[in-house]
């Protein structure tokens, strides 16, 4: 596809809420409510802090690339640029974000080359199955809102939109882990369809396609919806939202086990695990704008 220009009237990450909002809601937050409960409360009540894995922050790495990739011309967009671009925005990660450099022991340059290198193998898998040269994307991490059921803001970053001539609307995910069971792709399905409706309520259009790109694997996943399916989901995401707002009012969330509990960092404080929650967050001023890291800490976080 190639691009036209998207006229965006959704509010910025700094506008005011309209009137009715009460609330906030992020595909990642709303995944988290769906997988576990208690992490959606660590995460976004309790806000407990996460040291990023090695994995998340490649993801990171090759998302930055990929979007500064599109910066060049068109005839400039080759593996080689890309491979160029690996280390400066190394660079610039670890500048905005100094705690970055504590994955690798000070000093260690042969794990962070290590690092550099595992980064540059999947941005090789983008390649295999997408021709940059070949597309002008319409936006690239674009904050994207809408309002739902008058009271709750929707709202994700995209990693890129596509817009065909004939105004058709392509989401592109980029997915830096291999592609997954069923069940793991119904996730980032949900992702994917969370941008669905946004872009549906916003802009009037069904998307035409939902892609997500597995780099390791270089292989493609390609989803159609229609507007009776983002109806459908427009209800669950309702739905959840109320349940997260039941669970709120009880101080209840309880822990559902999985085989994602092998990657989660809250084991020692889950009873499933023979841990105990800290004690629930004495409630302040509501902030409807307020869902605890709407955007998700690190693109390619959810691998």
């Amino acid at each position: 596809m190639t691009a036209e220009p998207v006229i965006d009237t959704q509010q910025g990450p700094t506008a005011e809420a309209p009137a009715t909002v009460r609330a906030s809601l992020s595909p990642s937050r709303a995944a988290d409510f769906k997988t576990c409960p208690l992490l959606y409360r660590f995460r976004s009540i309790d806000r407990l802090p996460e040291r990023p894995t090695v994995e998340q922050v490649r993801g990171t790495l090759v998302h930055a690339v990929l979007e500064r990739l599109f910066d060049l011309p068109a005839g400039a967009r080759t593996p080689e640029s890309a491979g160029d671009l690996v280390a400066p925005q190394w660079d610039r990660l670890v500048t905005e974000q100094p705690e970055l450099a504590t994955l690798f022991a000070e000093g260690d340059t042969a794990a962070v080359e290590g690092f550099l290198r595992s980064a540059a193998a999947l941005l090789e898998g983008y390649f295999a199955v997408e021709d940059p040269r070949r597309l002008e994307p319409a936006e690239r991490e674009a904050l994207i809102s809408a309002v739902v059921d008058d009271e709750l803001l929707i709202r994700g970053y995209l990693d890129r939109l596509d817009v065909a001539p004939d105004g058709a609307l392509r989401v592109v995910d980029y997915k830096t882990g291999g592609a997954p069971r069923e069940a793991f792709e119904a996730r980032a399905l949900f992702q994917l369809k969370f941008y669905a409706l946004v872009l549906w309520r916003t802009r009037g259009v069904v998307p035409r396609v939902l892609r997500l790109l597995y780099l390791k694997d270089a292989e493609v996943c390609d989803y159609s919806p229609d507007a009776e399916e983002l109806l459908r989901f427009e209800r669950t995401v309702v739905a959840l939202w109320q349940a997260i707002e039941q669970a709120t009012a009880r101080q209840d969330f309880r822990p559902r086990p999985s085989r994602l509990c092998d990657w989660c960092s809250h084991q020692a404080l889950c009873p499933s695990f023979g841990g105990t929650p800290p004690p629930f967050p004495v409630a302040g001023p509501a902030d409807p704008l307020t869902d605890a890291r709407s955007r998700p800490a690190a693109p390619g976080a959810d691998e």
